[in-house]
């Protein structure tokens, strides 16, 4: 449709539909001009315009509703912004001393004595803005594995994390972790003094079953890393397992109100993670020279 051009303009101007209908309607409300006879002529309707135009009334589409964003978090909340997950492996706790030649070290180690502990945390590359937003620790209590997570909803939290972690430990301890003396543990003590507190960690034994695992596995698979030690030395398959490369980024979602399912996924991830790290120390005891079954 065009619209007629003003005097002396000789292009062509195409007009929109809107404008098209609005000249038509303004037609049928004008008076109409008699016919000859004295008859007026047949009126046309704007509806009936429309339809000639083939023009139809726009209905807008009624608007989804907005899903329910899951923020359910796991566990009991024992501070502010502080949540304590706790749950139980069935394993027995050794019924004696462990002996530790699998770390080339002279001794034994007594199973209640023990600390299995994993952080996760907001990267890989440590410093001082680098921080753990979950800490898991699993050791023998009360004839079973006891498995702890603490994790933080807020940045704020992480003083309270920190000391409840600390309440955990005693002269006695010995940790064990896989890469956490070179990793996870100098993240921690970063943390503490920077929260002006004292560092629990300073002066424990520590069993880092890493080097003793990729001595006795290296070249036999494709790599030493837990997950791959786990698959292949303890038969242990994870299901809908989120990596932990992945962990970051589900804590931070869910801080900038995202959904916790995620979150829930890595808390699962860790808790397997601690709960691996009994089962690889006795592994790894069994086939010492000092074992009766590597005998």
């Amino acid at each position: 449709p065009t619209l007629p051009a003003a005097p002396g303009d000789t292009s062509t101007t195409v007009a929109p539909w809107d404008a098209v209908l609005a000249a038509g309607v303004a037609m049928i409300d004008a008076p109409a001009a008699a016919a000859p006879g004295g008859s007026p002529p047949p009126r046309a309707s704007a509806d009936g315009l429309r339809r000639l135009l083939g023009l139809r009334d726009h209905v807008a589409a009624p608007r989804p509703r907005a899903r329910a964003i899951d923020r359910m978090l796991p566990g009991e909340q024992i501070d502010d912004g502080l949540w304590l997950i706790e749950s139980a492996v069935a394993h027995p706790v050794p019924d004696a001393p462990l002996p530790l030649a699998f770390a080339r070290r002279d001794g034994h180690v007594h199973a209640h004595d023990l600390l299995f502990f994993d952080t996760e945390t907001t990267g890989l590359a440590g410093g001082t803005g680098t921080r753990a937003f979950m800490i898991g620790a699993a050791d023998w209590f009360e004839g079973a594995l006891r498995v702890r997570q603490l994790y933080i909803a807020n940045m704020a939290a992480e003083r309270a994390m920190l000391r409840t972690f600390a309440s955990w430990l005693s002269p006695s301890t010995v940790l064990s972790s896989y890469n956490g003396r070179s990793y996870d543990a100098p993240l921690l003590r970063t943390r503490y003094r920077l929260a002006r507190q004292p560092d629990p960690l300073h002066g424990l034994d520590h069993l880092d079953l890493l080097h003793p695992s990729r001595r006795r596995w290296r070249g036999r698979w494709e790599n030493c890393r837990l997950a791959t030690i786990e698959r292949e030395a303890l038969r242990i398959l994870r299901e809908d397992d989120l990596p932990g490369s992945q962990a970051p980024a589900a804590w931070l979602s869910y801080l900038r109100g995202g959904a916790s399912t995620n979150l829930r996924r890595v808390a699962e991830h860790n808790r397997q993670d601690v709960a691996t790290l009994s089962q690889l120390l006795l592994r790894l005891c069994d086939d010492s020279p000092e074992s009766p079954e590597a005998s």
